[in-house]
C-alpha cells in the first residue's frame, strides 16, 4: 500500500536538523523528495555522529527516503535547474537565514511566479524580522531565549542548564511537518499555494509553554501558586542502577507508600492530598530517595509494577534498543546501507492502518542522484557532462 503522501513532490533545500527532519517525516509518509545540496560539502550533518563509508549517523536518519542532487545555486544554470524542479513541486523547504534566498534570486517572490501552487516553508531561528532575525542560530541559542535552560535549573536557585539534545530543532521540525501537511490539505480544498514562516523561537515557546510556563501564564491577582513541574521530576539511584517514577493521584501515592514498605506515609497528614504533596515535593523526594535506594532495580520495579505506580528503569543508551517494550513494538529497526553497512534507526512513529509509512530507501551519498534527476528534467547527456565540467553540478 502507498504512503499517505504518495504523489506529493518536495524540494528540500534545508540543512542540519529542523528542515531535514521535517521533510524526512513527510518522506517516510510517501512523499517524493529531492534534496538539493551544495557541491563538495553538502549538508553539514554529513559530518555529524558516527561515520562509516562516508555516511554519518545523523545524516542517515534525517535524510532517508530522499534523493540527492548536488547543485551550485550561485550559478545561473544551477538556478535554472532549480526552477525546473520547482515547476512540478508541491512543496519547497529551506532554512537559510532570512533574506538569503532572495539575495540568491530564488526567494518566494520568484518561485511562486514559476509555480503559483507552491507551498514555500521557510524555517529560521528568530523569524523573518526583528532585532534577532539575522543572528546565526543553533539549538542552544533558542533554548536560552525561550526558557528551556531556565526550566532545567535545579529548584530554588540552581544554575540554568541546557537540555543536552537538540530539542528546539526537533520541536521546529514537528511544527514544520504539521504546517506543511495542513497547507497541502488547504490547497486540496481550494486554497492557493502559500508562504509558511516557521521560527524556532516560536516553535520552542509553544512546545515548552503548557507545563514549563504554567507559573507564567496567568496574570493579575488571585492566583494560586504552584511549584514548577520540574520539581516533581526525579531520577533515584537503586543499589545497581536508576529508576524514575511519578505519582500524581492519591491512589498512585498510596501504591508508592506500600511499594517502599512505608504504608504509614499514605495516611500522614502532611501528604494526604495532591495539594499537600505538591507543597512538600522536596521533603517527599528525600524520603523516597532514601527508601528506593535500598532495593535493586529489578526488585523496586517489580514492587512498583505490582502497586500500579507509574515508573521506569532508566536505560543506559546502549540498553534502549533492547528494552522489552521497544523490542515488542519493533520501534527500532536495523537497515543495511550500501555504504555505511548495518545501522539502527527508529521506525516512523505514526502507524497508519491503511497508508503505512516505511523506510523505502537509504540516505543518499552527496549528489548520488544528480544525473538521474537531470535526465528526468529532460537534460541531455552532453548537457549533463557540461554541467559537471563547469561545476554547476557535482
Amino acid at each position: 500500500m502507498a504512503g499517505a503522501l504518495e504523489g506529493v513532490h518536495i524540494i528540500d533545500l534545508s540543512n542540519v536538523v529542523s528542515g531535514p527532519m521535517a521533510v524526512q517525516m513527510l518522506a517516510d509518509q510517501g512523499a517524493d523528495v529531492i534534496k538539493v545540496e551544495q557541491p563538495k560539502t553538502g549538508d553539514i550533518s554529513r559530518m555529524s555522529g558516527q561515520e562509516r563509508g562516508g555516511i554519518t549517523a545523523m545524516f542517515a536518519v534525517l535524510n532517508r527516503n530522499k534523493r540527492s542532487i548536488a547543485l551550485n545555486l550561485s550559478e545561473a544554470e544551477g538556478r535554472e535547474i532549480l526552477f525546473d524542479l520547482v515547476r512540478d513541486a508541491d512543496v519547497i523547504v529551506q532554512n537559510y537565514r532570512p533574506g538569503t534566498m532572495d539575495r540568491m534570486g530564488i526567494g518566494y517572490a520568484v518561485l511562486c511566479k514559476i509555480n503559483p501552487d507552491l507551498i514555500f516553508a521557510s524555517i529560521s531561528g528568530f523569524g523573518d524580522d526583528g532585532p534577532y532575525a539575522n543572528r546565526r542560530v543553533y539549538d542552544p541559542v533558542i533554548q536560552g531565549v525561550t526558557g528551556f535552560a531556565a526550566c532545567q535549573a535545579a529548584p530554588h536557585g540552581g544554575e540554568p542548564e541546557l537540555i543536552r539534545n537538540i530539542v528546539c530543532d526537533k520541536a521546529t521540525a514537528l511544527t514544520a511537518a504539521q504546517a506543511i501537511t495542513a497547507a497541502l490539505f488547504a490547497r486540496e480544498r481550494g486554497a492557493s499555494g502559500q508562504y509558511i514562516e516557521i521560527a524556532m523561537v516560536d516553535s520552542g515557546l509553544a512546545f515548552l509553554w503548557p507545563d514549563g510556563m504554567w507559573n507564567h501564564t496567568l496574570t493579575g491577582e488571585g492566583i494560586r501558586p504552584m511549584p514548577a513541574l520540574s520539581e516533581a521530576y526525579r531520577i533515584t539511584r537503586t543499589t545497581d542502577g536508576y529508576v524514575t517514577y511519578f505519582c500524581v493521584s492519591d491512589s498512585e501515592w498510596q501504591g508508592m507508600c506500600r511499594a517502599i514498605e512505608k504504608p504509614e506515609l499514605g495516611t500522614d497528614p502532611r501528604f494526604v492530598t495532591i495539594l499537600d504533596r505538591i507543597g512538600r515535593l522536596a521533603e517527599i523526594g528525600e524520603i523516597l530517595d532514601e527508601a528506593v535506594s535500598q532495593w535493586s532495580t529489578n526488585d523496586i520495579c517489580a514492587r512498583l509494577d505490582a502497586e500500579e505506580v507509574p515508573y521506569a528503569r532508566v536505560n543506559a543508551l546502549d540498553e534502549v534498543h533492547n528494552d522489552p517494550q521497544i523490542r515488542h513494538r519493533g520501534s527500532i529497526t536495523e537497515v543495511v546501507h550500501s555504504k555505511a553497512g548495518t545501522m539502527r534507526m527508529p521506525k516512523p512513529p505514526a502507524r497508519f492502518g491503511e497508508t503505512p509509512s516505511e523506510i523505502r530507501f537509504e540516505a543518499p551519498t552527496l549528489g548520488q542522484h544528480t544525473d538521474e534527476i537531470l535526465l528526468e528534467l529532460g537534460r541531455s547527456s552532453d548537457q549533463i557532462g557540461n554541467y559537471h565540467a563547469t561545476g554547476v553540478v557535482d
